[in-house]
């Protein structure tokens, strides 16, 4: 691993490298410069490395390579300088981007150039054995070779970048940026596959997102430019995957735009909710869910109508017009009769999950088929007053398959309408966000509701009919088609009618007596007859008597009651224990069954790859032996027919015969007839070089008779030209001298007139010239003056700059002058007191010396009575050193109190104190002297100093 004292070494070593071909040194050491723990600090010089590493990993293609470079370099500018980590991606996608466009029209140059059909030159043998192994054609081998590659790298690329940026609020741009252009990707080259996993990626990211709450720089989905990047991001994924006709990830991509309004519980702008409502119509349409079609509709209806300002009638019709066929597009029977409950409790969350994702909120203990039903939507669009705005084709056909019942004439009058309906719709010009509405997809539901409206009204009124009258009746479609359409009726229960195919006729309704359709009649009957009695004959209350003989049948029946109703619930636990054990045990053996079955299919598909492998080894085979075989039959042919013409006969060994002798007996043929081609040639060019000779022999005679007598005859021209222009000359010359004659009579008036306007023109330049002459002598004047003003203004701003420099100049003379003072000052002061200071110890250690005298005395006259006179005088010498040692000054690195020191500074020395007689202390001169030589003793040898600390009493030993 190199190592580089700064990151511009790394840089030129790089480009050393590569101009003498090393890409893969020069990318190893980039990349160990990259993941050093060095360089950490962002600095431009990484970013021109990142650009030149960027640029070597996409011409080598090495993706990890990248991808290692550029999470370092997010780790480095991440907190610095995001801008710079936003160009260096953005350089990065557009070089892979780049590549892939050039391998793309490379690929595409190479298909142009052998598609050119020469039926002269023979294929090269390598071309024909690759043809013979490879089945593929020209262009879809370049493509594995060049486009393939580079198409891979650049969606290597796509997916590095996004997982480099996820996650993180400061990359938020530039991450929604990558996602469109991988859209966009998928979208140009028609990549399915990966429009997929990038979809997978981006939904895992926002997932992790919501998982890790406390990650750092985490986005914030509640702040509105976050929720609109994803929002937009999302947005564009649906665009993409229903223009690639990818359905289900459509509807993926639609559940993520409603988890991210519902996580965030914010409703987009509305412009992003008709895209939502639009692409969820084409999904619904395409996956024949005709009843949710039919409520987005609805819904886009209502938010076109609420925030399009800019709607016009025709478009507001045409769409009004839109959601009324999607209403009656839906299946007009329910497709819950005979579900059981596990399908009707899928279906019902089925309906909860569709409801939400349309925008309609449904109770969950209320069955939804109440809420979302083709009757409560057809009643809820008559309820808002759509019916008013839709075209009058769309009311007539909604009136006649709701309202009318004319079960002969029903279908001939729908289909006049169903033809004009079709030919309606169109480009809308207000809604740019439906492009496009045709109600030509609707006509096959509707024929189909005629249909089985038209059944239903014939089975109210027939019992049986004749096929071919009702084949007749209904002229949308075949009567195979009515068939499979009124078995589905009958399934779910919209119409009883049976097909008899020997008789040739439909039977409707049910004979039974017990049939439920005559027990419900029956049953309505009994309950109108009821009712009707009981608004006639009002009942009257009885009072009952069963209180007085069973008192206690009220309690009984209670308790019966709750007992039937716990035995109930218990059976009704275990029915739904034992469906649960069943449901496991089904489950389980469901799994086992599955396991078993990949087994067994994975072993077929091993077993069917490894047949279909060798048959095809053995096909490739015997086509090769096959062609080859072809070709040597084509070659003899064509030897056979050339020996013929030629009148010769190829001499061939029979079955001796092989491609190689063939091939090589018509390459000596070809060289033959080339050989004789060229003598043929060079003899007719000999031939053809006499008779051009011969021809310009015969021929020059008579060019030169032909050229004498066109000069003779250019000769009489030029002649006849020539006194033709004499006369014309003489002719103007006459006409000049009679105009010269004319205009000389005006010649005297002309001179004055000139002499005029000479004048006048002079006496104007004059004035003119004289003016100028004025205003430039002006000009220069107030010029002079200006420079002068700006010439003493700049010496006086010159003075003043000097005069302010030289005051600058001696201020801080004087103030250099008063520091110097100030420090000698201050070393003085020092010095005194320094003085001061050993004079104090000095005396200090004298008075000890005294002491210690004067105790030794004491010592030794103990023994005799001490006379009293003498003792005051004895007592008060300790006094006189306690007041000495106390007024003396300190030494230094002590405190000294503030007038000790302005007395010490004036350089007053203290009044010796008197002691209690009144006397002042003598101080005998040997003490001074020695103080003195003690001082110059110090001074001039420069010996230490004696340390002696104020409060030390204890005499100092010998």
């Amino acid at each position: 691993m190199a190592t580089f004292a700064k990151p511009e070494n790394a840089l030129k070593r790089a480009e050393e490298l590569i101009n003498v071909g090393q890409k893969q040194a020069a990318l190893q050491a980039l990349h160990d410069l990259i993941t050093s723990k060095r360089y950490r600090a962002w600095q431009k010089t990484l970013e021109r490395i990142m650009f030149k590493y960027v640029e070597l990993c996409v011409d080598m293609r090495r993706g990890r390579f990248a991808k290692d470079g550029l999470i370092q370099y997010r780790i480095v500018c991440q907190q610095v300088n995001v801008s710079s980590l936003e160009e260096v991606i953005k350089h990065f996608m557009h070089l892979s981007t780049e590549k892939a466009e050039q391998a793309q029209s490379q690929a595409q140059a190479l298909e142009d150039a052998l598609d050119v059909d020469d039926l002269e030159a023979d294929k090269r043998p390598e071309d024909l054995m690759l043809s013979y192994v490879s089945g593929e054609k020209g262009r879809d081998r370049s493509d594995r070779e060049l486009v393939t590659p580079w198409f891979k790298f650049l969606w290597e690329t796509y997916r590095t970048v996004l997982e480099i940026l996820r996650n993180n609020s400061k990359l938020e741009a530039l991450y929604a940026m990558t996602a469109h252009r991988a859209f966009q990707f998928c979208k140009q080259y028609k990549r399915t596959t990966e429009f997929r996993r990038l979809c997978e990626i981006i939904r895992n990211h926002l997932a992790n997102l919501n998982k890790y709450r406390d990650q750092r720089d985490r986005p914030d989905l509640s702040a509105p430019e976050s929720l609109q990047l994803y929002l937009d991001t999302r947005f564009e994924q649906l665009k993409i995957a229903t223009e690639l006709e990818l359905w289900q990830e459509a509807f993926r991509s639609v559940e993520d735009i409603h988890g991210l309004m519902c996580m965030v519980k914010k409703i987009p702008k509305p412009s992003l909710l008709v895209v939502y409502y639009a692409k969820l119509t084409e999904i619904f349409w395409v996956s024949e869910s005709h009843l949710y079609h039919a409520y987005v509709w609805f819904k886009l209806f209502a938010l076109q109508k609420s925030y399009n300002k800019n709607l016009n009638q025709k478009d507001l019709q045409l769409i009004a017009s839109s959601v009324l066929l999607a209403a009656l597009a839906v299946t007009p029977y329910d497709h819950k009769y005979g579900a059981s409950h596990l399908e009707l409790e899928n279906e019902k969350e089925r309906n909860l999950r569709m409801a939400s994702l349309i925008g309609f909120s449904l109770d969950t203990k209320r069955d939804s088929g109440e809420v979302l039903s083709r009757t409560s939507l057809l009643s809820e669009l008559a309820s808002k007053g759509i019916l008013s705005c839709v075209s009058q084709e769309v009311k007539d056909l909604y009136h006649l398959l709701e309202h009318e019942f004319l079960p002969l004439d029903l279908a001939s009058k729908v289909q006049p309408l169903l033809a004009k309906i079709s030919k309606q719709g169109g480009k809308l010009s207000s809604a740019s966000s439906v492009p496009e509405v045709q109600l030509s997809q609707y006509i096959p539901a509707l024929g189909k509701l005629s249909t089985l409206r038209l059944l239903q009204q014939v089975s109210q009124v027939y019992h049986t009919m004749n096929i071919e009258v009702l084949s007749r009746m209904i002229p949308f479609f075949n009567f195979s088609v009515v068939e499979k359409i009124s078995v589905e009726a009958v399934k779910y229960n919209f119409v009883a009618m049976k097909v008899d195919h020997l008789m040739g006729a439909v039977l409707f309704g049910n004979a039974d007596l017990e049939s439920d359709q005559l027990r419900d009649h029956l049953t309505v009957l009994a309950e109108s007859l009821n009712k009707a009695r009981n608004m006639i004959y009002l009942p009257v209350k009885k009072i009952s008597r069963l209180d007085d003989t069973l008192p206690g049948l009220a309690e009984i029946v209670d308790k019966e009651h709750k007992r039937l109703l716990a035995r109930k619930s218990i059976i009704e636990k275990r029915k739904e224990e034992q469906e649960r054990q069943m449901l496991e045990m089904e489950r389980e053996e469901e799994s086992k069954r599955l396991k078993l079955q990949k087994i067994t299919e994975e072993a077929e598909q091993k077993r069917l790859a490894s047949e279909y492998s060798r048959r095809e080894e053995q096909r490739i085979r015997r086509e090769i032996e096959e062609r080859e075989l072809e070709e040597a039959q084509a070659l003899l042919m064509e030897a056979e027919k050339r020996g013929k013409k030629k009148g010769k006969k190829p001499v061939i060994e029979g079955e001796k015969v092989t491609k190689q002798t063939l091939i090589e007996l018509a390459l000596s043929e070809q060289l033959k007839e080339r050989q004789e081609m060229e003598k043929k040639l060079q003899k007719l060019a000999k031939t053809m070089d006499y008779l051009e000779r011969a021809k310009r022999e015969e021929e020059a005679p008579l060019i030169e008779a032909a050229f004498q007598q066109r000069l003779v005859e250019e000769k009489i021209l030029h002649e006849r030209e020539q006194e033709l222009e004499i006369e014309l000359s003489r002719q103007h010359h006459a006409g000049d001298l009679q105009e010269k004659n004319r205009l000389a009579q005006m010649l005297d008036n002309k001179n004055i007139f000139q002499k005029t306007i000479v004048s006048r023109r002079e006496a104007e330049y004059c004035r003119l010239k004289k003016e100028r002459e004025d205003r430039i002598s002006q000009l220069m004047e107030t010029q002079r003056r200006e420079r002068e003003i700006k010439r003493k203004m700049v010496f006086y701003i010159k003075a003043e700059e000097e005069r302010l420099a030289k005051l600058q100049e001696e201020e801080e003379t004087r103030q250099r002058e008063e520091a110097e003072r100030r420090r000698k000052e201050e070393v003085e002061r020092k010095a005194k007191l320094d003085e001061i200071a050993e004079r104090q110890r000095q005396r200090e250690k004298e008075l000890e010396e005294k002491e210690r005298l004067r105790r030794e005395a004491l010592m030794g006259r103990s023994s005799e009575p001490p006379p009293r006179v003498a003792e005051p005088a004895i007592a008060a010498r300790p006094a006189e050193a306690i007041a000495a040692t106390a007024s003396a000054a300190p030494t230094a690195g002590k405190y000294v109190p503030r007038f000790r020191r302005e007395k010490v500074e004036n350089g007053a020395a203290p009044p010796p104190e008197p002691d209690r007689w009144g006397r002042q202390e003598e101080r005998p001169p040997q003490s001074t002297d020695s103080w003195r030589a003690d001082d110059r003793r110090s001074s001039g040898f420069g010996g230490p100093r004696s340390a002696s600390t104020w409060g030390s009493s204890r005499p100092t030993p010998r």
